[in-house]
């Protein structure tokens, strides 16, 4: 009986031991692997201002964006598109405008991605091959899908978000949000092309895509009958944008306050920003037409003078300011 007593003692000794061993270790181990968790998570609150540049993955590769972000953490972001002959390292917006100062102590993201010469910010059908194009651009995809999961990561909201661009960025910005109204409350075009398949309308935007970077627009929509061309064009899908907070500038072409040739290629340059703003009013003119039949309403700016050039585009930005803020809830 005695040595049966010490068998069963030692054995509710070593079951003691073990019950106490398991008390302190697992509220550790929960600890250790709660923190590792918590480390893997993405970050879910935007920082409070400050500029930044990231690469992020898409289909295309890894893409530059140019980031500042809003003066008090607030989730709202608004994307800003660059021009046919965007370039590969900086989005023009950052350096040609005042863009950053403008919107620095707003509750509001700037977000500028980098590239996408002659893209119109498009889904293409194939690889340009007139210039040897390494992959199909996949701008729709990237800035619509892949871009906004990235910044959901860092804190900006994917459906409180407004999406502004000039010349082949202002259409392209009425295109992403009539089809990605979850995404846009927002859209603002200056002196965008909004009527892309009008008679001529082709002809032109393959010379220009030709002379930014060589690029074949039958690899972006397809020969001039494919339906891609009607899908891309804001004055024949306007009925989408019905409900859209929208501003819309174009200027008369008639050189301005900011239009100061002294050289050849001065007087060369300011003659073409003439001509492509006469043709970007003519196109926005019509849109409005067209919007006004549909009843649908939109701001809109036209300038008594203005060229196609990013002073007047940088100061059109700050008129649209306090819509864009007011429709985003970013004060």
């Amino acid at each position: 009986m005695r040595t049966a007593w010490h068998r069963s003692g030692r054995r509710l000794k070593r079951k003691t031991a073990a019950v106490l061993a398991a008390a302190l270790v697992l509220p550790l181990t929960a600890l250790v692997l709660g923190g590792a968790v918590a480390d893997a998570a993405p970050a879910r609150t935007a920082p409070a201002g400050g500029f930044e540049e990231v690469f992020v993955d898409s289909s295309m590769g890894p893409i530059k964006v140019q980031i500042q972000w809003a003066a008090r953490g607030g989730t709202a972001a608004l994307y800003l598109l660059d021009g046919l002959r965007a370039r590969d390292d900086r989005n023009a917006w950052s350096f040609e405008t005042n863009a950053l100062d403008q919107y620095r102590n707003d509750n509001l993201t700037l977000v500028m991605p980098v590239g996408g010469q002659s893209s119109f910010y498009s889904d293409w059908y194939s690889a340009s091959n007139f210039n040897n194009q390494p992959v199909t651009y996949r701008w729709e995809t990237f800035l619509t899908r892949e871009l906004p999961a990235y910044l959901a990561t860092r804190g900006v909201s994917r459906t409180n978000n407004g999406v502004l661009g000039l010349s082949m960025g202002g259409s392209a910005a009425l295109t992403l949000a009539a089809y990605h109204r979850d995404q846009f409350k927002f859209a603002g075009s200056l002196s965008g092309y909004l009527n892309v398949s009008a008679p001529g309308m082709r002809e032109a935007l393959r010379v220009a895509m030709i002379s930014a970077g060589r690029y074949n627009v039958d690899a972006m929509w397809g020969p001039p009958w494919n339906p891609a061309w009607l899908r891309n064009d804001p004055f024949v899908f306007a009925p989408e944008l019905a409900g859209l907070s929208m501003y819309i500038s174009a200027a008369s072409g008639l050189p301005g306050e900011f239009d100061r040739p002294r050289t050849p290629i001065d007087y060369v340059n300011t003659g073409s920003a003439i001509g492509l703003e006469g043709l970007a009013l003519l196109n926005t003119r019509a849109f409005q037409v067209r919007l006004s039949s549909l009843g649908i309403p939109a701001t809109y700016s036209f300038p008594s003078n203005g060229t196609h050039s990013w002073p007047y585009w940088s100061s059109e930005l700050f008129k649209a300011r306090g819509q864009i803020l007011d429709t985003l809830n970013a004060w």
